[in-house]
Order: structure tokens, then sequence, then C-alpha cells
């Protein structure tokens, strides 16, 4: 199974990628960001290649649905990817909200082995 219609699905590379996942000072997301940098190679400027390798892999791999909550369906999806430091798995988590036919990304973060 594939996300409904991939070719919609949104990534905000400023909020969610650049803000939370890849920022080292985010609260919560530093975490994140310190595992993308070791694993991957990847920081904060690096958000649009990770947000292309994230749009090129959900048209190719398949998603899992993981239930629904009062928003609507979750998904994730995991793929490899290289980047300057490394090879690593890589989890994506998205939202298909009630009334919409497309995913939003909602979280992404370097799986362990």
């Amino acid at each position: 199974m594939q996300l409904p219609n991939p070719e919609q699905a949104v990534v905000d590379t400023e909020r969610k990628l650049r803000g939370y996942c890849l920022n080292l000072m985010h609260d919560t997301g530093r975490h994140k960001a310190r595992v993308f940098a070791a694993t991957l190679g990847l920081t904060a400027a690096n958000a649009e290649l990770l947000r292309d390798a994230i749009l090129a892999a959900i048209v190719t791999h398949k998603a899992i649905e993981r239930g629904s909550t009062l928003f609507g369906s979750l998904y994730t999806v995991d793929f490899g990817m290289t980047g300057p430091a490394g090879r690593a798995t890589v989890r994506t988590n998205w939202l298909v909200e009630n009334g919409t036919d497309f995913a939003r990304l909602t979280s992404c973060f370097v799986m362990e082995d």
C-alpha cells in the first residue's frame, strides 16, 4: 500500500524539517537532529535534500497504516537514505486528515539498527 496520493504529499521544509527534525536548538527535535548529523551528515542546511529524499521515497516505498485518531489516518514509510556521512533507514510518519485525500508529514527520524 502507498500513501494516498503521494504526489500531493505535504512536507513543511521550514517548520518540520529545518525548524524541528534538523534543529540542534529545538527542545525536543535536537535529539533527532544530533542523530541525523552523526549518522547521515545532515544539518538544517540540508533540509531540502532530506525533503527531496522523503518525497521520492513515498512514491516507491510502501506505507503501513498505523490506525486513526480523531484527526485522521496515520501512516509510516521507512526508506534507506545516503547522506554526506553515511547510510541509514529514515522513518517518516504521516497524517491523512479527515476530509482530505493527501498526507502531511508529522515527523521523521533516523532508525536505530
